[in-house]
């Protein structure tokens, strides 16, 4: 087994171009639901004065007179959002921390810190790899992945990092450490596909103090039951992106809803005996597998997690307080499928646990750095230019990036 003392690599002497978390700067930019945005961006362009600026909630990065870029392949406005009178732009699917896929207004006046650097290349090639924020002896994945643009927020609320797989838009220009695949193709006898290296990572990613510690094997069959181990995983939490097919499980086990969900649940409760995964009262969903409950990223329950958010407290007279009258039937089909999700994840605990267990005198930072693998050049960690690339800037300019 493999001791945590060892020289083992971090994720980031592998995947060296990272981004800090989204910070949006106000909450009601952010639903699960495209409907309730739509409604909050119409109470506020409607209002006027020291309404909308109240409704707004200006920070020190972003107030209503604020100017600012519009984000890469977006059209929104770029002038001061007091005097924006249009439509709400189009909200677009984004994975709010590890398994919640939401809704975002995609207007940069709006977000305190949107990383238009993650915009740039997000596109139908992309994969974001999240490195969760450690929580010491806390249980979960310390990597998740996505197809969506990630905001890169950890449960337990400690800042995380988000690892885009390519560096340039259309699956260009691999985020690895130069020389890197060629070091572990002359290891394995075969080329390596950056999709290996962030599978593989996926399936044997330690959290530590200072990073995700990723061991990569001498052997190469166990690289490639590693990479197919990750790439099971990966499937399964991007829920049939790229192609593929949706999440289900096995026997013909599919949760369903046996009695209707309460217009408005206040409570979760979970009848292990039963599989029974209660909603306020009256409403029931089985069967739900007791690893599908227990799973918890950074120490927190992600079923709990995901119903807290759409049922808590909001303040009222905020725009953050606009939202459905009752509970919408997208909200059940969304936990029906992360309830598959994450049950089917948590069968592959056991794999996971196996693979770490055979990982035996792994390739340590000494031979990256023989090999001249480490150190990583500079370049590698920040973004790529593009420089035919033009960008709509403040007050309709336009920038070369």
């Amino acid at each position: 087994m493999l001791a945590v003392s060892d020289d083992v690599p971090l994720l980031d002497d592998l995947m060296p171009w990272s981004v800090p978390p989204l910070r949006l700067g106000r909450p009601w930019v952010l639903a699960p639901d495209e409907r309730t945005l739509r409604s909050r961006w119409d109470l506020l362009v409607r209002s006027e004065g020291a309404e909308r600026e109240r409704l707004f909630g200006p920070s020190r990065a972003r107030t209503p007179r604020s100017a600012v870029a519009a984000l890469p392949g977006r059209t929104t406005g770029t002038g001061p959002f007091a005097q924006e009178r249009g439509p709400c732009p189009d909200p677009v699917r984004v994975q709010h921390g590890p398994f919640d896929e939401q809704w975002l207004i995609p207007d940069q006046r709006l977000l305190d810190a949107a990383r238009p650097e993650l915009w740039r290349v997000a596109d139908e090639h992309q994969l974001f790899v999240v490195e969760q924020g450690y929580v010491p002896k806390a249980d979960g994945p310390a990597l998740t992945v996505s197809a969506v643009l990630p905001d890169g927020r950890s449960p337990a609320g400690r800042a995380g990092r988000i690892r885009p797989l390519y560096r340039r838009p259309g699956g260009l220009e691999p985020n690895l450490a130069p020389g890197l695949p060629a070091f572990l193709a002359g290891m394995y006898g075969h080329a390596v596909a950056p999709q290996d290296v962030a599978s593989w990572s996926l399936a044997v990613a330690r959290p530590s103090p200072a990073g995700c510690l990723v061991a990569l094997p001498r052997d190469p069959q166990l690289w490639s039951t590693g990479v197919e181990l990750g790439q099971r995983m990966s499937d399964l939490m991007v829920r049939g992106a790229r192609g593929g097919e949706k999440p289900r499980l096995p026997g013909g086990r599919r949760p369903y809803v046996r009695a209707a969900v309460p217009a408005r649940p206040r409570e979760l409760r979970y009848d292990a005996a039963e599989e029974v995964l209660h909603l306020g009262d009256g409403g029931r969903i089985s069967p739900v597998p007791p690893g599908a409950w227990e799973f918890r990223v950074g120490g927190v329950r992600m079923l709990e997690l995901w119903f807290e958010r759409r049922t808590g407290p909001a303040d009222a007279g905020t725009l953050a307080a606009v939202g459905p009258a009752n509970w919408p039937q997208e909200w059940t089909s969304d936990l029906l499928e992360l309830i598959t999700v994450l049950a089917l994840l948590g069968e592959l605990r056991s794999d996971r646990a196996e693979l770490t267990q055979a990982l035996a005198e792994p390739v340590t930072r000494g031979a990256l750095r023989a090999a001249g693998v480490l150190p990583v050049p500079a370049g590698a960690r920040h973004p790529a230019s593009v420089l035919d690339h033009h960008e709509e800037g403040p007050g309709g300019q336009f920038a070369l990036i």
